[in-house]
């Protein structure tokens, strides 16, 4: 029996012309395989613009309405996030081919591409499960998505003063943050903001989210991580009376008398990994764990 092609979308970064291989790479095994080709609509225009790589995709992606076995991501986590945005609740797979610099996320390195595909094609590949938070605020978001794979970040304006951000969970009071701000994350994003505001990292399996402060004016405040079935709650008190409100880096401005509520978002993002690689390898490989000038 004759198995149907399968069907990849393909997103990417818009500000790498020179890194264009992988994707030529990435097109002539998906053309090899008689696949089926989907890109989205602003990756497509960036890579006619520069002469990149030349191919005639079977469908352009220009909204969230779209359909594929596999997405592919071709960038850094910038990048990947966006693929997630894209993706949404449709629970299709993302790969990750970075091209980027550290890459949690995108964690396919150019060299690994056709052992990733060949993994693909017989089976040899793991898909792990991510969570996803959503922001929920009375006031319209401007178009912006209100879901967010790695965190959901409640910050002063660059030229304000440090703001108080009253914060509750399940309706039990926390504590009100004095600082630049406050992050909540997921386990995937725990490597990221949070972590180098000295939050902790998550196992991807712990069904955990983390609260961590930006810079508070406190020396005994410290990250409190809960169970991600909880709903956090926000109000912020600024001199200015606004605030950023930034959901993986799409930032917007808010008055400071809009409430912020945080909770799981109801569907989950799915990673593609390489067959017998472990979120714990790429968190050693990542941040070096074990590396030893000395060996």
């Amino acid at each position: 029996m004759k198995h149907a092609a399968l069907k990849f979308a393909l997103f990417g970064n818009v500000f790498q012309p020179e890194k264009s291989s992988a994707l030529a790479e990435v097109i002539k095994i998906l053309k090899d395989t008689s696949s089926i080709i989907a890109i989205e609509q602003a990756f497509y225009d960036f890579v006619r613009k520069n002469n990149s790589v030349q191919f005639e995709p079977d469908e352009i992606i220009t909204s969230s309405d779209f359909s594929a076995s596999f997405a592919i991501s071709l960038g850094g986590d910038g990048t990947f996030l966006k693929t997630a945005d894209f993706v949404g609740d449709k629970g299709i797979p993302i790969i990750g081919i970075n091209t980027g610099r550290l890459g949690f996320l995108a964690d396919i390195a150019d060299d690994e591409i056709a052992a990733m595909f060949n993994g693909l094609a017989h089976g040899e590949y793991t898909i792990e499960k991510r969570s996803v938070l959503h922001v929920v605020s009375p006031t319209e978001l401007k178009g912006v998505s209100p879901f967010a794979l790695n965190e959901i970040a409640i910050l002063k304006h660059d030229n304000s003063s440090m703001i108080g951000i009253e914060t509750t969970v399940d309706n039990s009071y926390l504590n009100t943050y004095q600082s630049d701000g406050i992050i909540v994350c997921t386990p995937t994003g725990s490597t990221g903001y949070s972590l180098s505001n000295g939050g902790p990292i998550i196992a991807p399996t712990s069904n955990s989210i983390a609260i961590t402060a930006v810079a508070p004016h406190s020396l005994n405040i410290r990250p409190v991580l809960l169970n991600d079935d909880c709903t956090v709650r926000m109000k912020v008190n600024s001199r200015n009376h606004n605030f950023l409100l930034s959901i993986d880096g799409r930032s917007l401005s808010l008055s400071d008398d809009t409430p912020v509520t945080i909770r799981k978002a109801p569907y989950f993002i799915y990673i593609v990994r390489k067959y017998g690689n472990s979120y714990f390898d790429t968190l050693r490989n990542k941040l070096m764990w074990g590396a030893d000038k000395r060996l």
